[in-house]
């Protein structure tokens, strides 16, 4: 009984090899400045052949939590079922001269912040058993654990505390991965059942290749991935970009609604607004420029939204 799954980083194939595997994690960032360069085809490969997949940060323990945090969620469109981690280990040289407290203070730190901007997602941390034994004081891990005790039988990593996932070896350069529930439909149904059931969209805007939901917080920016950069593949002779539909609707309070587009490759524009948004909800038409792509769009309310990305189209 039990799955099998991998966690990829940059040493490994754009498409690995999936044969065998129910899960993948992989690597999106690290510190404040690097991100993985294969991240993307890794992700769609497992999804295209049908995996799990998760997420996953390397801090730089002393720099913000939320910080770093923000800077990880904001490179992923996440969708429901992607499962949040944090990679939590300092023998390298950013983090080998953190204080152990301080290391401890930034875990709590980060999954607590990475949960309240992510609900409906499993967020939790990944570990070895150095760390889990002698660095953690409060057994804290999120929403799962997943330990590093490689060289152990898979499924008996030799703690005591409950876990999700067991890196059990790193045979042939890759790190291998047991989860103890007895099948991929399993585990994508834990993953989902985070998942707050969002309001139901107006039917004439359900798109179902072209939808997702999401929640902005208040007097915060929050960054929509537009992935891929721009729109749909243009028509021969055609522009790239045009028009998306939010819709959103103000969670307690109406609020007042301001966005901005990154270029991708470039800066922030000039915010826009600040526009009414109801509690009753509101479609938001943003045209994006027909002249650059657009990879981001920065949405900051006075109050909590939830939205959905309802549609692009091509201009």
């Amino acid at each position: 009984m039990g799955i099998y799954g991998q966690d990829w980083a940059s040493y490994q194939s754009s498409t690995p090899d999936t044969s065998g595997l129910s899960f993948a994690f992989v690597k999106i960032t690290e510190g404040l400045g690097y991100l993985n360069p294969k991240w993307v085809s890794q992700r769609d490969h497992a999804k295209a052949n049908g995996l799990v997949w998760g997420a996953y940060h390397y801090p730089h323990m002393a720099n913000d939590p939320r910080a770093e945090a923000d800077y990880f969620l904001r490179q992923v469109a996440w969708r429901p079922g992607d499962i949040i981690v944090l990679d939590w280990e300092g023998y390298d040289d950013a983090n080998a001269s953190v204080p152990k407290s301080r290391q401890l203070v930034y875990r709590d730190a980060w999954l607590d912040y990475v949960k309240a901007q992510m609900p409906d997602y499993p967020v939790g941390m990944y570990c070895n058993l150095d760390y889990w034994l002698n660095v953690d004081r409060t057994s804290t891990c999120g929403d799962f654990l997943w330990i590093a005790t490689s060289g152990r039988t898979a499924g008996r990593p030799g703690i005591q505390d409950p876990w999700l996932f067991h890196q059990y070896s790193e045979a042939g350069g890759v790190d291998r991965d047991y989860c103890p529930l007895g099948s991929t439909a399993e585990l994508r149904d834990w993953s989902l059942s985070f998942q707050r059931t969002p309001p139901t969209p107006p039917a004439r805007y359900t798109e179902e290749d072209m939808y997702s939901y999401f929640d902005v917080p208040a007097n915060a920016d929050f960054d929509l991935p537009v992935e891929p950069a721009g729109t749909l593949a243009a028509p021969a002779g055609g522009a790239r970009n045009g028009p998306i539909w939010l819709v959103l609707s103000a969670q307690g309070r109406d609020a007042q609604v301001t966005t901005a587009f990154h270029v991708e490759g470039g800066a922030w524009g000039r915010p826009t607004g600040p526009v009414p948004v109801t509690l009753t909800g509101d479609k938001l038409v943003l045209h994006l420029p027909t002249d650059r792509l657009v990879d981001k769009v920065r949405i900051r309310s006075t109050a909590p939204l939830t939205g959905y990305l309802v549609g692009r189209q091509v201009a």
